[in-house]
Order: structure tokens, then sequence, then C-alpha cells
């Protein structure tokens, strides 16, 4: 059965044990057979049950005909190049003076751009599964993975959740490539590096880490590659499964990783030296490191005059303090420290509170919980009826309340006032939840105090954020222009002539050209 007669009884006893061993492995572990009935059965165990999977046998041209088995996935690739470029040159485009083999169909017959070999029936299913066309060819004890993808993606839009008055309108879509393309148009240089990992154990998610080799801190695009080859998960389905896996602080509410839908955004992180990473299915891509301003700036601060957008985000930052603690000042004044308010309007108030049976902290609390009720509601529901919705419920439920007595009337404007402001900072939802009532609980138990106990935490806790080594938050002595460009104000251009500190803190000062904050 075997050539063993000019082999030593070692080396048979090796070669046996060696085909035991392939007889019995898992029947994807298995290589490729040079049979292509062997092939053609296999095949069809693998993806048995699996009626979407489609195959072809295709007997070439020429003197020497070779046979052929096609593997593919309906939906997944593109008919065309299969009927055009492989199976129409493999029956009819061979000539009849040359020897058909396996590396004469690649080179001289079949019109596909991308072409790999597959070994063993592992890597054969992953192509079928990611929409290519595996090829099996008689006497071949290897196939060909020929790329004929095609799918069905959503086209190029303006995100929703990041609109702007002025500059580019187009966001990341779920097709990977696609997302890779719009950064590539961008950017024409080599040195934007870009490498790709697969995760997840079932899923084989594509993924793909970018950053420019000369302005990337190396320490932490290495480090960034080690944690994401370490992920150990069956599937990947969004970014924000990356994000939780590899962040600093486990437990913070403050994000430390970046995110956006828009390509220009996105540039202009690379441009500050940040990497990138995109995920095959999310129109999300995250940048790294992330510092605590980010959550202030908006793509549109660079495209208008810096004069508004600096008044525009201390407004954000003033949202930010507001959304948190008006609430809690509210009690604060209210149940412990009468005496701070003018008489007036202490008397209004104590007017206005004699007929609700609440106290005014649990007052706070419980239309808190209602506001947010509303704003999920809203958006949760259809974008044509979810808007009308809650403004139609804070203004009804709002109004009977206060003519039930159940709720002050002071109380339904400090509720608003702080979902209002809470708006302006749309990256901070999150964090904004949890202190807002942090601030509220130690305010009500300890009045002023308590207040002030809450606002150091948060101080002391933003302080102390990182993202992959690097601080979110910087505090030194001195004053450096270049430092605060583009943190409370946004500078005019003319003066953006450094990258951010926190990033390039390990190098020399860079060349001119920011990117987007």
């Amino acid at each position: 059965m075997f050539k063993l007669f000019k082999k030593s009884s070692k080396e048979k006893e090796q070669i046996i044990e060696e085909k035991v061993n392939q007889w019995n492995a898992p029947l994807e572990e298995k290589q490729v057979c040079a049979s292509l009935d062997d092939n053609i059965s296999i095949s069809h165990q693998l993806f048995s049950g699996m009626d979407i999977i489609q195959y072809r046998q295709v007997e070439s041209g020429g003197k020497t005909p070779l046979r052929c088995f096609l593997v593919f996935c309906e939906g997944s690739v593109d008919a065309e190049i299969i009927n055009s470029n492989i199976i129409r040159p493999l029956m009819c485009h061979v000539p009849d003076d040359i020897r058909v083999s396996p590396e004469t169909l690649l080179q001289r017959v079949i019109q596909v751009g991308e072409t790999k070999t597959a070994g063993c029936y592992k890597d054969v299913v992953e192509g079928v599964m990611c929409g290519n066309t595996v090829l099996f060819a008689e006497g071949c004890d290897q196939a060909f993975v020929l790329n004929t993808k095609h799918f069905v993606v959503r086209a190029i839009s303006e995100p929703d959740n990041e609109k702007v008055l002025v500059g580019p309108r187009e966001g990341f879509t779920e097709c990977l490539i696609q997302n890779i393309s719009q950064i590539i148009r961008r950017l024409h240089t080599n040195d934007l590096k870009t490498k790709r990992l697969v995760l997840g154990k079932r899923t084989k998610t594509s993924v793909y880490v970018c950053y420019f080799d000369s302005l990337a801190d190396k320490g932490i695009v290495q480090n960034i590659l080690q944690m994401l080859d370490n992920i150990d998960i069956d599937g990947v389905l969004d970014s924000n499964y990356i994000t939780e896996l590899i962040r600093d602080k486990r437990w913070s509410a403050f994000r430390t990783t970046g995110y956006t839908e828009r390509p220009d955004t996105v540039v202009g992180k690379l441009l500050e030296g940040r990497i990138a990473i995109f995920v095959d299915g999310s129109p999300m891509v995250l940048t790294i490191p992330y510092l605590f301003i980010e959550n202030f700036q908006s793509s549109e601060d660079y495209y208008l005059s810096y004069y508004y957008t600096s008044f525009a985000r201390i407004l954000r930052f003033c949202a930010f303090l507001l959304t948190i603690t008006i609430p809690s000042f509210y009690i604060a004044i209210v149940a412990f420290h009468q005496e701070m308010m003018p008489l007036e309007l202490l008397i209004r108030i104590a007017l206005e509170r004699q007929k609700v049976p609440l106290p005014a902290a649990l007052e706070a609390v419980v239309m808190l919980l209602v506001f947010d009720i509303l704003r999920e509601t809203g958006i949760r529901m259809p974008s044509n009826i979810g808007q009308a919705l809650s403004i139609v419920g804070a203004l009804v439920i709002g109004q009977a309340a206060v003519e039930a007595s159940l709720v002050a009337a002071p109380m339904i404007i400090i509720v608003a006032a702080t979902g209002i402001t809470g708006l302006l900072v749309p990256k901070l939802n999150a964090p904004i939840l949890l202190w807002r009532f942090f601030f509220l609980f130690l305010t009500s138990l300890f009045g002023f105090f308590g207040f002030t106990i809450a606002f150091s935490v948060i101080i002391i806790h933003i302080t102390n954020l990182t993202s992959f080594g690097v601080e979110q938050v910087t505090i030194e002595g001195g004053f450096h222009f270049q430092h605060v460009k583009d943190i409370f104000i946004r500078a005019p251009w003319p003066f953006m002539i450094e990258r951010p500190r926190e990033i390039t803190k390990n190098r020399t000062r860079q060349s001119r050209g920011d990117g987007n904050g």
C-alpha cells in the first residue's frame, strides 16, 4: 500500500502513525486529498445540512482535460465572476497545445485577481464561509481559494449620531474594506500601516489596526496588538466587544477608547499619533489613546470659526458640570441650607412645596427616573413618532404632576435643565447617569458636605484615568500655550503646531499639522 520497502523500520512506523493520525483526525483538520472524488465526498460532509452551499463539477478543455470541483456559498459570491472568470475560461479557453495542470489553471486560465492555496479543510471551510470560491483539481493535494466575495452592504451616508453643519458628509459602514478605503483615499502615503488580525473562535472576525509608523508610539502599538491577540472569545460582533476587553479602568464609567463613525475624524486622530481599530461588521472605529478632552470635542470644531467653536466647547464643559450637579445642588439648598437663598425665593419655593407629599431628595430621584424613561422611549420608538412621544409625554406628565401637587414646579425646572444640559455632551451619557445619582445620594445624606465629597471624588477619579498608559488628564505647573491650545478653546490653525503632549511626551516636537483634535 505504501512504498515502505526502502525505509527503515523506525521510519516505517512513523509514516504509518502519521497516516493513522490523519485518518482519525477531525474532518476539518484533515489535509486536502489528491483524489478529486475524496475531496468531493469530504466537502459534502463538511457542509452537510447547509443548503446555501453550492457545488459545481467542471471539466477543463484542452488536449488533456482536467476534472475540477467548485464549492461556494450562495449570496456571498459574485456569480458573474464565477461564471465569466472561472467556469467559462476552464471549459472554453484552454488551448489544445498545453498540458493542463493546477498551476496552469491559475497562471493561464482562471481570471481572478486574488488567489491562495489551502492545504487543509479548515482553511477550505473558512474560505467558503468568507465568500470565496474553493477550487479542487484532480491530482492536486491543495485547494485553491479564489476571491469572489460580493456582500450587499449599506451605502455610505452621514452618521446620524455625528451630524455636522459644515464638513464632510461621509460615514463608515459595516463593510471593513470599504471603511479602510475611505481612510486610504485621504492619506496618500506609505507611512500608514495596517495590521490584520482575526478575532473570535467561531466568527473569525477581521480586525485592522491602523497607525502612522513615524507618529504612533511603538510601545502602545505593540501593547494593543498583544492585547488583541490575547482575546479569547467565541465571537466579536461589534467594536464595543473590544472596548470592554482591552480597556484600562475596567470598572470606570468613563471611556478609555474613543469611537467615531466619521472618516475625517479618524484621519485627524491618526495625524496626531493615535491608533485606529476597525472591526468588520461595525461602523464604529476605535481610536487609542483617548484623552478626556475628546469628550467635549467635535469634528465640526475644526470646520467653523475658532470664535464660535471655542464658545461652544466652553458651553459643553459647563453643561457637563451642570447636568451632574444641578439636582444635588438644589437638594442641598432646599433641604439643608435654606439660609443661602434670598428670602423671596425661599418663600416661593416653600409655598410650592407645601402640598408636595414627597421629600425633596426622593422627588428629584423619581423625576430624574421618569425623564430617563421618556428619553429612552423616544430613542427606541420609530423615528416618526419617537420625538413627538417624548415631548408630549414630558409636557403632559410634568403639567399633570404639578397640578396634582405630586411634584413641585421648581423640581420640574431643575429636571428639565438637567436633561437639556446632558444632551450637549452625548459622549458622556453613561458617566453622567452614574455620577448624577452619586452626587444626589451623598448630598441627600450630608448636604453641601456630601456635595463637596462627591465633587472631590470625581475630580480625583478623572485625574487618575489612563488610556493604555497615557494619562487622560495631565496637570503640570506653568503655562504653555501649546499645551492648552485645543482644550478649553480651539486656537486658530496658525497656532496649532504641536500634537497633543500626552501622546507625544516621549517624542521630539512633531511637524506642523495637528488634524482633528
